[in-house]
């Protein structure tokens, strides 16, 4: 039997109340917000009528959490004012440019473009500037959209893995396990930079035959004529201002990697970027507040007050204690069984549901008198459930963002069949690289130890 101080029924009612919501994360005919803030308002409704905790308790699931609205907000509005600078779409006219418009160093390369700008954007912002850049290129050049745009989106996850800032379950992970910015760059960044690998090499055997891999010397010649005439600055109104973005970028980027030792949260640095980005660059501030994605902002607090609900009842202790008890407190079973599991649930779900229900699963697994060292299991949910999103089309935010794109504006219509085929397998080898790396740097002692 459960040994908490909620009875059995209350902490399986909980449960089967937060799985639910999870379900109608997953349909896409209900939106996920929405599924959010129905499942927070049953839980706590259910509360207190059980009188298991007074309301005010659901502020401090809230509070908890308060600098992940900080960084989206911030990171929003930063992204939106220097995009409206034309900086990117100037970057991405030289990517073309620079590679002449073959298919192999086309695509090549705006996988490796698309593992720096979610790095340094996040997924969703680079993943719709990536989108509308790939359809313009395509068209341009007379190229089938669906590989290289799907090779876009599968790359972006690799992407998600590399800083703290990159992917919505990083921030949520890191800020929840205090893990430093620079760690990221010595734990997550080099495997982020092999899964790439993985995914270019899959990608590339994938849609052997559907790109020009080779092309006559005609065909290149057509080609770099045909580029000449694109302008990187046709976007740019002031160049003058263009300078000023990518150096508030720049900078906010930085911020983000000394946040720790000035003694600041990333929230306040990346809400400092975003105003120095409304006050020097910016023309349209509340357009550019307007931009903030409020959407996912209400999904986090209904998820936070959900997770919070069911984290009272001692249900996801409960849990923690039985993964303890299957495994035998041996690291080597309880890594794999965080990969496989965080992974495929993303695959089905989304990451960031998963990644806050694993949260304080793992803190009550390494927590206490256990001797489960934290610092791999964490790790191993950061990569895991950001490169499981590459399983399914629903996946991940990048995959959705695709297949929407690649539906809307060019007609073309990716099945679950042809995605498992392609994105399942990439996924397979990456997260089995993934659970490898993790044991290897945790037996060689080159995990960085958590200061808390």
């Amino acid at each position: 039997m459960p040994t908490a101080s909620s009875p059995a029924w209350v902490m399986l009612l909980f449960a089967g109340v937060m799985m639910a919501t999870f379900v109608g994360v997953a349909v896409e005919r209900f939106h996920k917000t929405v599924a959010a803030l129905c499942g927070a308002a049953v839980l706590i409704i259910l509360s207190m009528a059980l009188d298991l905790f007074p309301y005010s308790k659901v502020y401090e699931f809230i509070k908890e959490d308060l600098n992940i609205f900080g960084v989206i907000i911030g990171t929003g509005i930063l992204v939106d004012v220097v995009g409206k600078s034309g900086l990117f779409h100037f970057l991405s006219m030289w990517i073309v440019r620079l590679t002449g418009g073959r298919a192999g160093s086309l695509f090549v390369t705006l996988c490796v473009v698309t593992f720096l700008f979610v790095s340094v954007l996040t997924i969703v912002p680079a993943m719709l500037i990536l989108s509308s850049l790939v359809l313009v290129i395509c068209r341009s050049l007379g190229y089938k959209p669906m590989p290289l745009l799907l090779s876009v989106a599968i790359c972006a996850n690799s992407g998600a893995i590399a800083t703290f800032a990159s992917g919505l379950p990083n921030i949520m992970i890191g800020t929840a396990a205090s893990i430093p910015y620079v760690d990221f760059l010595k734990v997550s960044l080099p495997y982020a930079a092999l899964s790439l690998v993985i995914a270019i090499i899959g990608l590339r055997f994938f849609f052997r035959n559907d790109l020009p891999w080779k092309q006559s010397e005609s065909d290149k010649a057509a080609l770099k004529q045909q580029i000449e005439g694109f302008d990187p600055w046709a976007m740019v109104e002031d160049r003058r201002v263009l300078f000023r973005s990518a150096t508030i970028l720049i900078a906010t980027v930085c911020g983000f990697a000394l946040a720790q030792p000035l003694g600041v949260g990333m929230d306040f640095i990346a809400m400092v970027g975003a105003t120095a980005a409304l006050l020097f660059s910016g023309k349209g501030v509340e357009d550019a507040i307007g931009k903030v994605n409020w959407t996912v902002i209400l999904f986090f607090m209904g998820l936070f007050v959900i997770i919070g609900c069911v984290k009272e009842t001692g249900a996801l202790k409960w849990v923690a204690e039985q993964v303890i008890a299957f495994s035998g407190n041996q690291i080597a079973l309880l890594i794999p069984l965080m990969g496989v599991f965080s992974a495929v649930a993303s695959s089905i779900v989304d990451n960031i549901p998963v990644a806050a229900t694993l949260i304080p699963i793992v803190q009550d697994i390494s927590g206490g008198d256990t001797g489960v060292p934290a610092e791999p299991l964490w790790w191993t949910l950061i990569i895991c459930c950001n490169l499981g999103g590459n399983g399914t089309p629903i996946g991940s935010i990048s995959c959705v963002i695709a297949i929407y794109a690649l539906k809307k504006e060019a007609g073309v219509h990716v099945g679950w069949g042809t995605f498992l085929k392609l994105g399942g397998a990439i996924m397979l080898i990456q997260v089995i690289g993934a659970i490898l790396y993790v044991m290897m740097l945790h037996w060689q002692g080159w995990i960085p130890a958590i200061q808390s």
